[in-house]
């Protein structure tokens, strides 16, 4: 059982990290990116990055965890209020075991209703022209 993993330079969190894939950007800063998940689990799903290349929680270091966390708590409320929703969920997976799907450290932040299921993880894909009204929406809420 292998906990540390290599760092996979062409995942697609690094590609995004260095400009050769698009996300839609919610929040950037000096050691942090947030940008909506392309297939939520929610109405306004948004995931949050450290710019350091980690694999999972094993891998991150305390500073690059203190600046996601950070970036987190900035986030949710603008989230929940963007979309209206009574409450949201944390949520940090690590290794294929877990459910991570991709190998670079991340935080989900996902808006949670009453009587809504969630849908499934990294299942279908979402209409882009939505996921950018609703990214313009969190940001006039920070």
């Amino acid at each position: 059982m292998q906990l540390q993993d290599a760092y996979d330079e062409n995942n697609i969190f690094a590609k995004i990290l260095r400009g050769d894939m698009p996300c839609i950007k919610v929040y950037e800063d000096d050691a942090t990116l947030a940008f909506m998940d392309i297939m939520p689990q929610a109405p306004g799903h948004v995931l949050v990055i450290p710019k350091e290349a980690a694999t999972n929680f094993l891998t991150l270091s305390s500073a690059a965890a203190e600046a996601t966390i950070k970036t987190a708590h900035k986030l949710a409320p603008a989230v929940q209020r963007a979309v209206n929703a009574p409450g949201f969920m944390l949520a940090q997976l690590n290794g294929s075991a877990a459910g991570q799907t991709v190998p670079h450290y991340h935080l989900h932040i996902i808006p949670r209703q009453d009587g809504l299921e969630m849908a499934l993880h990294a299942r279908d894909m979402a209409d882009m022209d939505a996921l950018s009204e609703l990214a313009e929406k969190i940001r006039a809420e920070l």
